[in-house]
């Protein structure tokens, strides 16, 4: 994201293209039940999500702009609230249990909204009495992690939104989650400038309180594979651990900028990393280190 730009960039042949421009009007080409036909007007974009060929962008007054990569133009655009604290804090796109496309959006009004994208419809809505700051849903489709501005984390049933467990321990508000492949294990990130890692089949306490140097930790990402968990601070930092080892080992990235997120790549050979500084905004892309001593003496 860049002035307004979506922007794509391949990995592999190194080039960029834009997907979507939002400084002008935006309108939707598709007519769906609910879709605001009118569109919007120079969105600022607080959050991105991007799954196949499905691209989410959210605004900061609530907007929500739907993209079939595959198409021109724009499939759908909604407007969650019309509170005026309506920021759109997080989107996460995943498979619902008869395998159709949903989305979930978490706002600063206290809301957690399930969208189907096979019908272009709101589907859920759970309320809470503060903002959502993030949410992630588990492996198997069944839990939702919800953190915002409260101490304690919640764990709710994805159906219903009824209240399974609270996640006690941080300090201050919670800005990120994430749930491990392994489906029991999750992590939170924290304004008190650590992530606390949980393991769902007793949640008495956290396994894992993983430090910061400089602020809230605001992103979080397993690897595909679970073998890896990274952690990014608001600037500088983002810190890289050994899920296997018991996150005892861990690689600190040391640089200059503000972060807007964290991802690995699906074969997890790659970590980008996103800095949204006015001078220095760019994407920076880490690759794994191998160890191929056992191939390399066959050949």
């Amino acid at each position: 994201m860049s002035h307004y730009s979506i922007i794509h960039w391949s990995s592999l042949s190194s080039k960029k293209t834009e997907v979507l421009n939002v400084s002008g009007h935006v309108a939707p080409r598709e007519k769906h039940p609910g879709s605001l036909l009118e569109g919007f007007t120079q969105t600022q974009i607080s959050t991105l999500a991007v799954r196949d060929n499905l691209l989410i962008a959210g605004g900061f007054q609530g907007e929500l702009i739907c993209k079939d990569l595959d198409r021109p133009g724009v499939s759908f655009c909604t407007r969650t609230t019309y509170d005026d604290n309506a920021i759109t804090n997080a989107i996460e796109i995943y498979n619902g249990p008869s395998g159709s496309v949903h989305f979930t959006a978490s706002n600063n009004d206290g809301g957690v909204r399930d969208f189907d994208m096979e019908r272009f419809q709101l589907v859920k809505h759970f309320s809470y009495p503060w903002p959502v700051n993030h949410t992630s849903l588990s492996p198997d489709g069944k839990v939702i992690a919800i953190v915002g501005d409260n101490l304690d984390g919640m764990l709710v049933d994805s159906s219903t939104g009824k209240t399974i467990s609270h996640l006690r321990g941080h300090l201050d508000f919670s800005f990120a989650s994430a749930w491990h492949p392994n489906g029991y294990t999750l992590a939170t990130g924290n304004q008190d400038k650590t992530s606390r890692v949980w393991d769902f089949r007793n949640l008495s306490k956290s396994v894992a309180v993983l430090k910061g140097n400089l602020g809230a930790i605001r992103s979080i990402r397993f690897t595909s594979d679970g073998q890896f968990m990274a952690m990014a601070e608001p600037a500088d930092f983002v810190h890289v651990y050994d899920v296997k080892n018991g996150y005892e080992k861990e690689q600190e990235i040391d640089f200059f900028g503000e972060i807007s997120g964290v991802s690995f790549s699906p074969d997890t050979d790659s970590l980008f990393i996103g800095i949204w500084d006015r001078t220095y905004g760019s994407l920076l892309q880490y690759n794994r280190c191998r160890n191929y001593s056992y191939l390399d003496s066959l050949m």
